[in-house]
C-alpha cells in the first residue's frame, strides 16, 4: 500500500482560507504574502503545494464550484419533505445565496480571462455548476410528469445567471437581503414550474 499523499491533504486544508482571501481581495490585490499570513505558514510553503499565485486563484474558482455543491448535495439529501431536489437547492439558496462571498472569486476572474489558465478554471466551475443544475432541473421535470418548459439545458443557464443578478445586488447595495431571496425563489420557480 502506497504512503497518503500528504501534499493532497495539505492542499485541502489550505485552500478554504485561500479561497477566503481571494473572495476578500480579489486577484489582483491578494499576495502570496498575504496568503501565507492567512494560512499561517511561509510563503515557501505555499510555493511547494503551488507553483505560483495564479495556480492558487486557479484552485480557489475549483474550490467554489465544489464547495457549492457540497452545500447543496447535503441539503438535498437531508430534506425530509417531497420536495425535488432542484427544490431544495433553490429553497437552500433563497435563503443563503452568497453568504459565504465566494462568488467574488468568480467575478475576479472574470476580468482575467485574458489569461488562459483562469479562463479554463472558470469554464469548469459554470460547466459544473450548469451540470449539476441542469441535472436537478430533469429530475425535476420527470417528478413532474406531463409538465413542459424549456430545455433544462436552458432552464440552467437562466438560473446561474439569476444567482449572479442577485449576488450583483448584494455586491452593489441594490437589493436587499429579503429583497434577494425574494427574486431568487419567485423566478426561480417560475423557471422550474412554467
Amino acid at each position: 500500500m502506497g504512503r497518503p499523499n500528504l501534499s493532497e491533504a495539505r492542499r485541502a486544508e489550505l485552500l478554504p482560507v485561500l479561497a477566503a482571501a481571494f473572495a476578500a481581495f480579489g486577484y489582483r490585490r491578494t499576495t502570496t504574502a498575504e496568503l501565507a499570513s492567512r494560512c499561517r505558514v511561509q510563503e515557501t510553503i505555499l510555493y511547494r503545494l503551488w507553483p505560483d499565485k495564479r495556480a492558487m486563484f486557479t484552485a480557489a474558482i475549483g474550490f467554489v464550484a465544489e464547495h457549492s455543491e457540497a452545500i447543496w448535495a447535503r441539503e438535498f439529501a437531508r430534506r425530509t419533505s417531497a420536495v425535488t431536489t432542484a427544490e431544495a437547492v433553490l429553497d437552500y439558496e433563497s435563503d443563503h445565496l452568497g453568504e459565504f462571498g465566494l462568488y467574488r472569486i468568480l467575478f475576479a476572474g472574470l476580468s482575467e480571462t485574458d489569461d488562459p489558465a483562469i479562463k479554463a478554471a472558470l469554464r469548469a466551475a459554470y460547466r459544473s455548476f450548469h451540470r449539476f443544475i441542469r441535472a436537478r432541473v430533469a429530475e425535476h421535470r420527470r417528478s413532474r410528469a406531463g409538465r413542459k418548459g424549456p430545455d433544462p439545458r436552458l432552464v440552467a443557464w437562466a438560473m446561474i445567471g439569476l444567482g449572479t443578478a442577485v449576488n450583483l445586488g448584494r455586491e452593489l447595495d441594490l437589493l436587499s437581503g429579503r429583497a434577494r431571496g425574494e427574486l431568487l425563489a419567485t423566478i426561480g420557480r417560475h423557471l422550474l414550474d412554467p
